[in-house]
C-alpha cells in the first residue's frame, strides 16, 4: 500500500546541473563570464555586501565593556532558610546545595529574611543583607 505511493508526475524536477563540461547546458552553462561566481566552490558569503564597508561596521558603537569587573554568583538572605538547622553557611556549603556555581566569588543580597541566627562566610555583601542577618542575632563574615 504505501509502496506504491509515489510523487505526481511532473512535481519532481531534476535540480540542474551546472559547470559539468564543455556540452553540459551550453558554454558557460548559466555561469556567466569569469568572476567570482563562474568557479567552482566560488561564490559570496550571505552577508557580503559587494565590497562596501559592511552595515556592523558603518553603525555607530556605544559604550564598553570593562574588563576587570567582578563577576558574583548572587545569593539572596530567603535562600539561607534551608540553613537554618546547620547555623551556619559557607560557600562550600552553598555551592553543595546547587544555589552557586563555586566558580565565582558569593555576594549576599538582602531579598527575603531571616529568622534564625545564622553564621554566614562569603566573598561580599549588601549592607541591608549584613544589618538583617545581625538584627536576627547572627553574623556575616566577609572572606
Amino acid at each position: 500500500m504505501l509502496n506504491e505511493l509515489s510523487p505526481v508526475k511532473g512535481s519532481k524536477a531534476k535540480r540542474k546541473r551546472v559547470g559539468r563540461g564543455a556540452g553540459s547546458q551550453g558554454k558557460t552553462s548559466g555561469r556567466g563570464h569569469k568572476g567570482q561566481g563562474s568557479r567552482s566552490g566560488g561564490g559570496v558569503s550571505r552577508w557580503f555586501e559587494g565590497g562596501q564597508t559592511p552595515l556592523k561596521m558603518r553603525s555607530p558603537k556605544r559604550g564598553f565593556t570593562n574588563i576587570f569587573k567582578k563577576q558574583y554568583d548572587l545569593v539572596n538572605l530567603k535562600d539561607l532558610e534551608r540553613f537554618a538547622d546547620a547555623g551556619s553557611v559557607t560557600i562550600q556549603m552553598l555551592a553543595e546545595a546547587g544555589i552557586v556555581s563555586g566558580k565565582k566569588p558569593v555576594k549576599l543580597l538582602a531579598t527575603g529574611q531571616v529568622s534564625t541566627a545564622l553564621s554566614v562566610t562569603v566573598n561580599a555583601c549588601s549592607e541591608a543583607a549584613a544589618r538583617k542577618i545581625s538584627d536576627a542575632g547572627g553574623k556575616v563574615e566577609i572572606v
